[in-house]
C-alpha cells in the first residue's frame, strides 16, 4: 500500500522537481500482456502530465502507486519530452505541438510492452488530455481504450494562466503569447499558444492556430482519421473542477463553448450535431462521459482517483458499460 497521500495533490508547477525519474518497468504482478479473454492483466497506463509540471514528479509517483492499489499489475507509463526532469517541464512551455505528438507516437510504438499490448488507457492532467487527445487522432498505435481528461482545455483557453512570483519560466513564455499569439514564431514555439481560442478571434484561430484548430476538426476540409480514431474509444470521461480559476473558461474542459456570458453545451455545437470528430457516435454507445469534481485546477483525492481507475482502466476484456447518456450540466 502507497504511503500516506495527502488530501491534494497538485500537477502544475507548485510540483518541485526532484531527481529521480519514474522508470516503465514491469510490476511485481504484471504477467504477459494479450487479448486472451481469461487474461486479468490491467491495461497498461498512459500519463500525460499539465502545464509546468515534469513527468518525474513526486505527485505523478503517487497517482501511479494508486493506479497499482486499484488495478494490482498496471505499467504505467509516464509521456515525457526529455529523459531529464527539468528540461521535460521546459517543453510544456516551449516546443512545436506537432512534433511533440509525433516524438510520443514513435515513443509508444517503440516501447517494447506497450507496442505489443492489445491496447492501452490514458490519463490526461490539463493540458496533458488534449494532447493525449491529439495523439488518439493522429497515431493511435498502440490504441487508446479508456481516455480519462481532468481540467484540460479541449475546446482551448480564451486568457492565459497566471504564473507563480518566481517562475520565470513561465513568466518569459506569457511575455511572448500576450504580445503575439497568432505570430507564426509564436504558434510553432510557445505551448499554450497553441490552444489559444478566442471567439472573438475565431478568424485568426482558424488561420493561424499550430495545435488545436486542427485536432478539434474545425476547419472547412474535416480530417476523417481523427473521428474513426476516436470513435474507436470504449470511454471518454472529460472532468471540470466546479471552482477551477486557472483554466479559463472552465467550461472548456467539458468541450463547451464560451462566449462572454453565453455558454453553448457540446450536444449543441455543431462539432457535436455534424460528429465531426465522432462524439455523437461516442455518445449513442454511451461512451461520452461528463463529470464534476469541487476544488480548484488539479485538486485530486485519493478516493477520486481510485474511483476513476476502477470504473475506466483495468483488463481488456473489462466491460466498461454503456449506462446512458453523462450529465452535461454545471
Amino acid at each position: 500500500m502507497m504511503a500516506k497521500f495527502t488530501t491534494l495533490i497538485s500537477l502544475l508547477a507548485t510540483v518541485p522537481l526532484i531527481s529521480s525519474s519514474i522508470i516503465p518497468i514491469l510490476s511485481k504482478h504484471q504477467h504477459p500482456l494479450s487479448d486472451d479473454d481469461d487474461n486479468d492483466t490491467p491495461l497498461p497506463l498512459v500519463i500525460w502530465h499539465g502545464l509546468g509540471d515534469n513527468y518525474a514528479a513526486e505527485g505523478l509517483a503517487e497517482v501511479a502507486e494508486i493506479a497499482e492499489d486499484v488495478n494490482p499489475g498496471t505499467l504505467t507509463y509516464m509521456i515525457r519530452m526529455d529523459d531529464d526532469a527539468s528540461q521535460d517541464r521546459s517543453a510544456t512551455f516551449f516546443g512545436n505541438l506537432t512534433l511533440q505528438i509525433e516524438k510520443v507516437c514513435a515513443d509508444l510504438a517503440a516501447h517494447p510492452i506497450l507496442s505489443t499490448a492489445p491496447a492501452v488507457d490514458a490519463l490526461g492532467f490539463s493540458q496533458g488530455g488534449q494532447f493525449l487527445r491529439g495523439y488518439i487522432e493522429r497515431c493511435n498505435f498502440p490504441p487508446v481504450r479508456s481516455l480519462v481528461t481532468f481540467g484540460s482545455q479541449h475546446n482551448g483557453i480564451s486568457e492565459f494562466q497566471r504564473c507563480g512570483a518566481t517562475d520565470f519560466l513561465c513568466k518569459g513564455a506569457q511575455g511572448l503569447l500576450r504580445g503575439s499569439t497568432w505570430s507564426s514564431f509564436v504558434q510553432s514555439r510557445l505551448v499554450p499558444a497553441q490552444y489559444f481560442r478566442d471567439p472573438m478571434q475565431y478568424e485568426q484561430y482558424l488561420e493561424h492556430s499550430n495545435f488545436l484548430a486542427d485536432i478539434n476538426n474545425e476547419r472547412e476540409v474535416k480530417n476523417q482519421t481523427y473521428k474513426e480514431n476516436l470513435e474507436k474509444l470504449e470511454r471518454f470521461v472529460m472532468y471540470v473542477f466546479e471552482d477551477d480559476e486557472t483554466v479559463i473558461p472552465k467550461e472548456t474542459s467539458w468541450f463547451s463553448e464560451v462566449n462572454g456570458t453565453d455558454v453553448k453545451l457540446l450536444r449543441d455545437r455543431p462539432l457535436y450535431k455534424e460528429d465531426w470528430l465522432g462524439f455523437k457516435t461516442l455518445d449513442k454507445k454511451g461512451a461520452l462521459k461528463f463529470e464534476t469534481t469541487k476544488g480548484g485546477h488539479m485538486s485530486l483525492s485519493e478516493s477520486l482517483l481510485k474511483k476513476v481507475f476502477s470504473d475506466n482502466y483495468g483488463p481488456y476484456r473489462k466491460n466498461l458499460g454503456g449506462n446512458g447518456e453523462g450529465r452535461e450540466d454545471l
